[in-house]
């Protein structure tokens, strides 16, 4: 009797381990997918996943929103060490200089800071900025560039009460367009280098700044 009570819990039992080992099995592929997205740590994906349902573009959104988080409590911290690299783009017609800073020497040995500041330097070499923030940007540009704005919008005889609004778009693409951190990554167009940057700082754990760079092109000052 007792024999066939062990049995049949047995049986009761081994689909719910098998089930166990599905939903332990998915949850590893989960988590292994995540990281891959977000290079966050396991223990963060196995929470966010939690927090989520299991939702992996809402648990990149939700880790996204922690890295920037994090990333905002760093960004008052010192940076005083990091590297000055280079980059010859193919042809070597184009060559770039860039420095980007950190707060310590072992996270500026890390493999990952490495790659990041190859990214930059390649996305300086590809994208030409002229400056790395929109507060680089000096008041007479700014307002020079609105001048046009206006100008082009009278002249293709856009009503007045539309003349603001059309000047502040094309002020947002200029930023886009001449300020690094403002640019589409261009290995990854959905992401902007601030965003690259965001989230390095919360996988390293420090704070990271572009600190100037020079982009050179043969035949021109």
């Amino acid at each position: 009797m007792r024999l066939k009570n062990l049995y049949s819990q047995a049986k009761h039992q081994v689909p719910n381990l098998y089930i166990l080992k599905l939903l332990v099995a998915s949850m590893s592929g989960l988590v292994k997918e995540l990281r891959g997205k977000t290079g966050a740590g396991i223990l963060d994906c196995q929470n966010a996943l939690k927090e989520t349902d299991s939702d992996i573009e809402k648990a990149v959104d939700l880790l996204r929103q922690k890295g920037l988080a994090a990333a905002q409590k760093k960004a008052g911290r010192e940076t005083k060490e990091g590297v000055i690299s280079s980059y010859i783009h193919a042809g070597s017609k184009i060559g770039v200089l860039v420095e980007i800073n950190c707060e310590t020497d072992f996270v500026a040995r890390n493999d990952e800071f490495q790659s990041l500041v190859k990214d930059v330097a390649l996305q300086i070499a590809a994208a030409n900025p002229v400056y790395i923030q929109r507060e680089n940007v000096s008041a007479e540009i700014i307002e020079r560039e609105k001048s046009v704005y206006l100008g082009q919008a009278k002249e293709m005889g856009k009503p007045e009460a539309a003349w603001d609004k059309i000047v502040q778009g094309k002020l947002e693409k200029f930023y886009q367009e001449q300020c690094l951190i403002e640019q589409s990554f261009i290995k990854d167009p959905n992401s902007t280098i601030k965003q690259i940057l965001t989230e390095k700082i919360a996988k390293l754990g420090e704070n990271i700044s572009i600190a100037r760079f020079t982009r050179y092109q043969l035949g021109q000052e």
